[in-house]
Order: structure tokens, then C-alpha cells, then sequence
């Protein structure tokens, strides 16, 4: 008797994904990251009054932010590297999210500081291998070029935006929520993320350990020189103190310069700075971004203290260049920098970012919206041609298995420049207008006075990097990153993919 024959189910197909999904949830958890650096910004006054800040501290709920950010980025992209960039993402993720809840209970100046460093560990852990999953999701020319613009997009644009979302929920909720809002959108990004992103491997080349005692020394090293150029407004530039911490910041990061030259596994190899093109495009993005995050922080104090603006005010006043930069990152950038190269976009987006901050530098003490202020937020357009530009050539020629600490050296200049333009210009700002507070001038008076000398430091830093790119910078070959393979194509039909990063 012959026995039944049971019928195999067939092993399950893995199921694909178009990429545009992919790239949307990495949008949607870079957005987050990007977004937590500025969104306070509009809200310290109130959590200063709530928690009991004083004054001196109240930058550190953004300094530490950056300076965990920017201090783990190598780090973290090394791991990547070795152990895989979705789970780092994946891990980023959820510690950002957790994080976030913690900064929205927090009830003490230390609860909120000890949050905002493990929200920045989290947004560095998460960051840090996003541009170089952006790279292998895309690695024809023509559609890099746009997932490029589409991540400076992020990157730029997403500032601006934290400081309308801050001014909104601020001034409609209050600060709790700035925080708190984080949490549905971080919770759903991590379960789809899960699901969506393709699982990678090392890549061949990435094997070895990583390099803790590097980590260590870079880290405190970056940590070390902001909290001695903030401390300089208390102890003065000239003082022994300040110096001090100096020397001591420049010794660990010397420290660890020799350490990547020895180590068998460096954190950050030093074959990376032998092109021109990627150690300029680092260099450049320090002073750049040093100037924008700058500005971005003052012109709000300046809105807010001077002219009297409210939250919500403030924020949306700042709408108009979150849009001019997601028009010409998202619109323009992809397109020009494919017809007049890389270098030469990078320069006429520095001169217009120049002449916005150079036209800021003069703004009066009962200064007007429209005259005053809205020519110089459309003239800040000119950062959706800057980062992009940055963004290619800083990864020109990067080695597939050193994408992930080649994007988190890209990572790391934008944050330690924009902690260090904070600390910098705050500083010479605060300064200034003690000075001429001193000399009888009114308050608004002085503070404007404090104002102009931070954007007139701004303009010189813009300058330079205008001229740096010019002499340094070459316009490399329309290549894409060498050696990455193409995913599935599985939407070749769609338009601009509407992504991320930070």
C-alpha cells in the first residue's frame, strides 16, 4: 500500500524592499538625531528657568550633545565597519529613543546633561554608518549624487527645522515635549528598520579590533578643547587656566595622531588624509559649520532678546531657510554639482553664505524681519550647495571597508565644528557685550554689539573657506565609492528619493 505523499512547502522567498523605503527609515531616524542638535535651542530659556540652569551652563544642554556626538563618531563607524552598519544603526537607534524619555522626565540640570550625553552616543552610534549605507544602496553616479543632496537636505535643513519644531511644541506644550516627541517616531523607525534594512556583513577588508584607547583619547581630546573654549569667557583667553586646558586638549589628540600611526588596527587610518580632496573637505566643513551653527544659535538670541520674539516666533521667522536650503539641496544641488563639479558648486554656495553672514554682521538694534533678517536667511540657500558638495568629495575614492569610518570622520567635523562655533562665538558674544554693557550702553544695545562681532567672526571663517577650497580642493571624477555592488534596482522609476542622514 502505497503511503501518502505530504507536500513540501516551499522555502519562503526573502522578501525585498523597494530602496526609497529603506532610505525613507534611515531618513526618519537621522532626521531625529539632526534634529535634537538644534531643537532646543528655542526652548533653553525655559528649561533654564525650570531646571535651575545658571546662565554659564546652560550651553552645555547643547555642548554635550555635540561633543558625545561628535567625540564617538570614529569610534562608532569603526564598528560598523567590523561588526555590521545595520547593527549599529539598528543599536544607535534604540539608545536615542531611550535616551530621549530620559531628557523629557528629567527633573535636575545633571539628569538632563547625563541624558543629553547618551542621546548624543545614540545619534553617533546611528550616524555614523549612514552615509555609507547611502553609498552602497546607491552606487550609480547620477542617483548618489541625489541620495547625496537628499542627506545634506537632513543634515542642513533639519537643523533649521528643530528650531520651528522647538519654538512650537515649546510655546504650545511646553519643553518636556521637545524631547518626548521623539519617542513614537524612534519606537516605529526601530521596528521597521528591523524589518526593512538589508542585514550586511564586514567587509573583507575591515577585520581587527577597535581601537578603545584611541576612542578614549580623541574623545577627551574634542571634549576637553570645547570646555576650554567655553570656560574661557569665565577665565579670560589670556589666563593660565585656559591654557592649560588647551594644552591639554591639543596633548591627547596628539597622543592620538601618533597612536593611529602604530596601531595595528587605527581607529581612523592616516591614508585617509593623503587625498587633498577628503582632508580639505574637512577641514573646510569645521570652519563652515563652525560659522553656521553659530549663527543659527545667535540669531535666535538676537530675535528673542533684542527684537522681542517669542518662541513660535522665532521658530517659524528661521522657516524661510529650511526651505531655501531643502530647494537647493533637494532641486538644484544633484544637477549642478553633475555639470560644473564639485569644487566649484563648494565655492559659489561658500560666497553666498559669506555674504548672508557679512550682511548679518551690521544688524541694528531695532532691526526689521524683512529687511534685516529675511535677505540673509535665503542667502543661507547656499548651504544646500555647500554640504552636498562636501558630502561628495569627502567620500571620493573612500575604500568599501572603510565607508563607515570615512562617513564618521564626515560625521565628526560637523559636530566638533558646530560645538566649537558655538562655544567660540557664544563666548566672544557674551564677552563683548559685557564690555559695553560696562560701558553704560542699554542691554539691547550691548547684546547687539556682542552679535556683531560673533557674525563678523562668522564672515571671516566663511572667507577662509571660500579661499581654501579655491587653492586646495580639485573636482574629482563622477565615480561612485569604488568596489560597492548595486542592490536590487527595485525602483530604478522613482523620483528623488526623499532621505537622510546627518
Amino acid at each position: 500500500m502505497a503511503l501518502p505523499v505530504t507536500a513540501k512547502t516551499p522555502p519562503r522567498e526573502p522578501r525585498t524592499y523597494p530602496r526609497s523605503l529603506a532610505l525613507t527609515l534611515l531618513c526618519a531616524g537621522m532626521l531625529m538625531v539632526i534634529l535634537d542638535g538644534t531643537i532646543v535651542t528655542v526652548a533653553l530659556p525655559s528649561i533654564g528657568a525650570d531646571l535651575g540652569f545658571s546662565s554659564a551652563d546652560l550651553a552645555w544642554v547643547m555642548n554635550i550633545y555635540m561633543i558625545a556626538f561628535g567625540g564617538l563618531l570614529l569610534l562608532a563607524g569603526r564598528l560598523g565597519d567590523l561588526f555590521g552598519r545595520k547593527r549599529m544603526f539598528l543599536a544607535g537607534l534604540a539608545v536615542f529613543t531611550v535616551a530621549s524619555l530620559l531628557c523629557g522626565v528629567a527633573t535636575s540640570p545633571e539628569m538632563l546633561l547625563a541624558a543629553r550625553f547618551l542621546q548624543g552616543a545614540g545619534g553617533a552610534m546611528a550616524s555614523a554608518v549612514s552615509l555609507g549605507m547611502i553609498v552602497t544602496l546607491y552606487p550609480e553616479p547620477a542617483e548618489q549624487g541625489k541620495a547625496i543632496g537628499a542627506f545634506s537636505f537632513i543634515g542642513a535643513a533639519g537643523a533649521s527645522l528643530g528650531l520651528v519644531l522647538g519654538g512650537v511644541l515649546t510655546e504650545a506644550a511646553n519643553w518636556h515635549w521637545i524631547f518626548l516627541v521623539n519617542l513614537p517616531i524612534g519606537v516605529v523607525t526601530l521596528v521597521l528598520a528591523t524589518r526593512v534594512l538589508d542585514a550586511d556583513t564586514p567587509a573583507s577588508g575591515a577585520r581587527g579590533r577597535a581601537d578603545i584607547v584611541g576612542a578614549v583619547l580623541v574623545t577627551g581630546g574634542l571634549m576637553l578643547l570645547v570646555y576650554a573654549v567655553v570656560k574661557a569667557e569665565a577665565y579670560g583667553w589670556g589666563s593660565a587656566k585656559t591654557w592649560a586646558l588647551l594644552a591639554g586638549s591639543f596633548g591627547l589628540l596628539a597622543l592620538f595622531t601618533l597612536r593611529q600611526a602604530r596601531v595595528a588596527a587605527p581607529l581612523l587610518p592616516l591614508r585617509t588624509f593623503r587625498s587633498r580632496n577628503v582632508s580639505g573637505a574637512n577641514v573646510l566643513q569645521v570652519l563652515t559649520i563652525a560659522a553656521m551653527f553659530g549663527f543659527q544659535v545667535l540669531v535666535v538670541l538676537y530675535m528673542q532678546h533684542v527684537l522681542g520674539f517669542g518662541a513660535a516666533k522665532t521658530g517659524w521667522a528661521m522657516f524661510p531657510t529650511a526651505l531655501a536650503i531643502g530647494v537647493v539641496s533637494l532641486g538644484v544641488s544633484a544637477r549642478v554639482i553633475g555639470r560644473f563639479g564639485a569644487r566649484n558648486v563648494l565655492v559659489a554656495g561658500l560666497l553666498m553664505l559669506t555674504a548672508g553672514m557679512a550682511y548679518l554682521a551690521r544688524v541694528p538694534v531695532d532691526g526689521s524681519y524683512l529687511i534685516d533678517l529675511l535677505p540673509v536667511f535665503v542667502l543661507i540657500g547656499g548651504g544646500g550647495l555647500v554640504l552636498p558638495a562636501l558630502a561628495t568629495l569627502a567620500m571620493s575614492g573612500a575604500r568599501p571597508e572603510e565607508a563607515g569610518v570615512v562617513s564618521g570622520l564626515f560625521n565628526t567635523t560637523q559636530q566638533i565644528g558646530g560645538a566649537l562655533g558655538v562655544a567660540l562665538l557664544n563666548t566672544l558674544s557674551t564677552s563683548r557685550a559685557d564690555t559695553l554693557a560696562g560701558q553704560g550702553k542699554s542691554a539691547a544695545e550691548a547684546l547687539t554689539g556682542g552679535f556683531h562681532l560673533a557674525f563678523t567672526v562668522g564672515t571671516v571663517l566663511l572667507a577662509a573657506s571660500a579661499i581654501i577650497a579655491m587653492l586646495v580642493i580639485r573636482t574629482p571624477p563622477t565615480t561612485a565609492i569604488a568596489g560597492n555592488t548595486a542592490a536590487p534596482d527595485a525602483d530604478r522609476a522613482t523620483t528623488t528619493p526623499a532621505i537622510h542622514v546627518g
